[in-house]
């Protein structure tokens, strides 16, 4: 993948899952990905990648953050 791909897939994943946050509408990506898709598919795949990676990643730090704190006394040192 080129570097410019890559640096536009970013943008759009970002700008994308920006409106979504916005407008609540979760399935937004898909209607970007066609649109994409429709010209290259090589730049659709490069979107898609880095969306799934954004909304991954904002899962896991999700479940982070619910966690529980572990308190110093219960570790085994």
């Amino acid at each position: 993948m080129t570097a410019s791909i890559e640096k536009i897939a970013i943008q759009l994943a970002y700008e994308t899952l920006k409106h979504i946050e916005e407008t609540g509408n979760e399935r937004l990506y898909y209607d970007v990905a066609k649109v994409v898709g429709a010209s290259s598919q090589t730049l659709e795949e490069a979107f898609l990648a880095e969306v799934r990676i954004r909304i991954a990643a904002k899962k896991g730090f999700d479940f982070l953050k619910a966690q529980k704190p572990v308190h110093e006394d219960s570790v085994l040192k």
